[in-house]
């Protein structure tokens, strides 16, 4: 079994450009249908079309995937077949103030009646104003309060009449009327008074105090007329206010006799006004309040065409289930119902509502009041709970709830997903419909032609130059990049239209008028200078001497390995030093890594596998006695994964065998007891790493990098890389077990075990056998010289004791 180098042509699939059947985007249709994404796009077809309770949808994938700019398209594109939903106002409730009406209009009759509202609502005022200063009214009042006047003005005058017959004279005074004794036409002082006899004094206290009781009598006569008075003009008012405001309701009446909630609205604001003049109408005492009878148009659909499809980007407790805004007054915050704002569910009722997973489960109050509502189907505007119990308010609002007919749609990650499902109660129940987002599809002829038409539209939709077929193959490409499969091509079109509209800058730059296959190099190479400092900075540290790499020669013990650097915005491969030292023990294999909490518990995984596969291998006929310690050279990072066990393989071997390992050549790969090389990631990443490193010293012919047959598919290669392997400047090998490659980087075969159990010699695996039986025996050796030791002087001791 021998690693055989792989032919360029696996190395990249190449997009043929004569398939493409076209010049230019220019000359093919383009859509805006979403791309590659038939299992959601049919649970979303499903969950908008189920109009039972808790059919909303998740849209579980990958960001990048262009879900929300394509399900929103998705979604305007049914929802331009349905009707725009009611508009929603809030009026005043004449019969509980804190509990304003809400009322439902057709799409756009919600702002006209506002603005008819409002002009009922002056021309009401000007015509009372009109009546109440009319000559009619105002003589009529006047007679009325004359007539009582003279009836008061009588009952004074007989009072007095009474009282100067008893020689009293009524007066008045700062505390009201007073009784004063009379003599002669001029009114008695108190001292004067008191200088009468006893006898006429007792007869005028007399007379005083049933004088007091007729005077009393008196005044609530009179009052009784003044309150009399006051009921006879209001009685007056109303009549009048009733009379002159009449026509201008029955015609308001009439413009929305189809709509039972304005016309019951209209009555009760009709009675109102008649019952309190004072709200439209200045009397003396109190300011007029027209915001009484004002309308909020809370949603106003008067411009929506089709159902609302809304996306709601912060989605705060306030924003999404709307707010109760509060106004200063005497010193207090209060609300009033012209205030409460709409939230995002309220404008997308009747349609769609669109959230981001990830920002909705940071606002728990928002998460908890978008449960309540849908499971009943109403919203319900209220303080958060959190405020409600914080702020001490002088009055509250509790408007009457809104009917609730909407899908709400999340976007969120498989993670987020099942962290709703597993911790959220009633998530289940709300959110019936995933839909399954993949963030690849298959790569054949048919979704290359799919690339071909996306690419079409965004050039129209964006106003890009066209793309030429091979700027076209080019992109195709780099989609199979981006998922590391030769055989799938990546969904995560934001990050394609990126390259687009890079590619068309550096088109513009050259002064072309279509795109080439030149300028989508170019945006690929310039997207990655962007990006790409630490990983030159580290390349430059190789080159210098400061990490230490080698890239020929042999050395016993050594294996260049290879591991994947995310940053984030850029990932790259790193070629790493591992080192192997074997001495006599029973320690086993030692990590260093592992050892300084350095080693994450996959990369451990895979050590343990390592230490299964030299069993199963090497200790059927003895034991497997050997101290051994591992490292990652230079590492400070921290390693995990597995990708490295089978270099940390051929370290171990190497040591064991003193066989010099080629450092020529770099390995990756992960292990499995049974020495079988499993796939690992990155692997394309990890190729043009080490063949970075190679290529600044100079390309030998002998430098290449071993991977698992697996990854074979995996590969999308520069093609710099692929020209140098196509001109034998540089390798890839592919195996499917450990043993495929001892020749090529130990210089022997790995050897078959025959039925001894031995292997045959000259052979990396005798060579190590035989290594394992001297450590084994040297050590029972040095056990039993150790121990001889020892019973020697027992022995010795014991003889001692015998002959004393």
């Amino acid at each position: 079994m021998t690693a055989h180098p792989l032919p360029p042509e696996t190395l990249r699939r190449v997009c043929d450009r004569e398939s493409l059947n076209f010049q230019t985007t220019a000359d093919i249709e383009s859509n805006g249908s979403i791309i590659g994404q038939p299992r959601g796009t049919r649970a979303i077809e499903f969950g908008i079309g189920m109009r039972g309770q808790g059919y909303n949808i998740f849209v579980v994938g990958d960001a990048g995937t262009g879900r929300s700019t394509s399900i929103r398209r998705f979604l305007q594109d049914g929802a331009a077949q349905r009707p725009a939903p009611h508009d929603c106002l809030y009026v005043h409730n004449f019969t509980t103030a804190h509990r304003p009406r809400m009322l439902l209009l057709p799409a756009g009759r919600g702002a006209a009646f506002k603005q008819d509202a409002a002009a009922l609502v002056e021309a009401v005022r000007k015509e009372l104003v009109n009546t109440f200063d009319g000559e009619s009214y105002r003589e009529t009042v006047s007679q009325m309060e004359e007539e009582t006047a003279r009836q008061q003005d009588e009952l004074i005058r007989g009072f007095e009449e009474a009282a100067a017959q008893d020689s009293f004279v009524l007066t008045s005074s700062q505390s009201g009327p007073r009784l004063m004794v009379m003599a002669n036409g001029n009114v008695l002082s108190r001292e004067a008074v008191s200088a009468l006899p006893a006898a006429q004094r007792q007869s005028l206290e007399e007379k005083r105090l049933a004088l007091r009781n007729q005077l009393d009598d008196v005044l609530y006569e009179v009052q009784q007329l003044e309150i009399g008075l006051h009921e006879r003009l209001q009685a007056l008012s109303r009549d009048a206010a009733a009379t002159a405001i009449a026509p201008f309701f029955a015609r308001m009446q009439q413009k929305y006799d189809d709509q039972p909630q304005v016309i019951e609205y209209l009555r009760a604001m009709e009675q109102d006004v008649i019952h309190n003049l004072s709200a439209l109408v200045p009397d003396g005492e109190t300011d007029p309040d027209q915001r009484r009878y004002a309308v909020n148009l809370f949603v106003d659909n008067s411009e929506t065409e089709g159902a609302p499809v809304v996306l709601e980007m912060n989605p705060t407790h306030g924003n999404l289930m709307g707010r109760m805004e509060h106004e200063l007054s005497q010193g207090m915050m209060t609300p009033h119902f012209t205030t409460l704002r709409a939230g995002s569910l309220h404008r997308a009722n009747g349609g769609y509502l669109l959230i981001y997973a990830r920002d909705l489960r940071r606002h728990r109050d928002a998460w908890d009041a978008l449960q309540r509502a849908l499971q009943s189907e109403e919203i319900q505007l209220q303080l958060p709970e959190a405020v409600r119990g914080a702020q001490v308010l002088a009055g509250s609002l509790d408007p009457e709830p809104i009917p609730l007919r909407v899908k709400v749609i999340l976007l969120g990650s498989e993670e987020l997903y099942y962290a709703f499902y597993d911790r959220e109660e009633t998530f289940g129940e709300l959110f019936k419909v995933k839909a399954d987002f993949a963030s690849s599809m298959v790569r054949d002829a048919t979704h290359e032609q799919e690339y071909a038409r996306f690419v079409a539209h965004r050039c129209r939709d964006e106003g890009l130059r066209h793309f030429e077929s091979a700027a076209v193959a080019q992109i195709i490409e780099f989609g199979s990049r981006l998922c590391e499969d030769q055989n799938r091509l990546t969904t995560k079109f934001g990050q394609i239209t990126d390259v687009l509209r890079e590619a068309d800058y550096w088109a513009g730059r050259a002064g072309r008028n279509t795109v080439s296959e030149a300028d989508v190099q170019q945006a690929l190479r310039e997207r990655v200078y962007r990006v790409n400092r630490i990983e030159e900075r580290l390349r430059e540290q190789i080159e210098e001497g400061d990490l230490l790499i080698a890239t020929d020669g042999a050395v016993v013990g050594q294996v260049n390995s290879l591991s994947i650097i995310d940053l984030g915005d850029h990932v790259f491969g790193q070629p790493g030093r591992i080192t192997a030292r074997v001495y006599m023990g029973e320690d086993g294999v030692v990590n260093i890594e592992r050892e300084v909490d350095m080693a994450g518990p996959i990369h451990n995984k895979g050590l343990l596998t390592l230490v299964g596969y030299l069993g199963g291998t090497y200790a059927q006929n003895q034991p497997l006695s050997l101290s051994a310690s591992l490292t990652f050279e230079q590492n400070y990072m921290g390693v995990d994964g597995d990708s490295a066990s089978v270099a940390e393989l051929y370290a171990l071997l190497s040591s064991l065998s003193e066989l010099p390992v080629s450092q020529a050549i770099a390995v990756t790969g992960s292990i499995n007891q049974l020495g079988e090389v499993q796939a690992v990631g990155g692997v394309t990443e990890k190729i043009e790493g080490f063949f970075d490193v190679c290529h600044r010293r100079g390309l030998t012919g002998e430098q290449g990098v071993v991977i698992p047959v697996a990854n074979v598919n995996n590969l999308m290669l520069r093609e710099d890389v692929v020209e140098a392997v196509r001109a034998g400047h540089f390798h890839v090998w592919a195996v499917d077990a450990v043993d495929e490659a001892m020749e090529l980087l130990l210089g022997r075969p790995a050897g078959r075990r025959g039925e001894d159990g031995q292997y045959p010699e000259g052979t990396v695996h005798h060579a190590v056998q035989q290594a394992l039986r001297r450590l084994a025996l040297e050590l029972k050796s040095f056990g039993d010289h150790d121990h001889s030791g020892s019973a020697g002087d027992h022995e010795h001791q014991g003889s001692a004791g015998d002959d004393a």
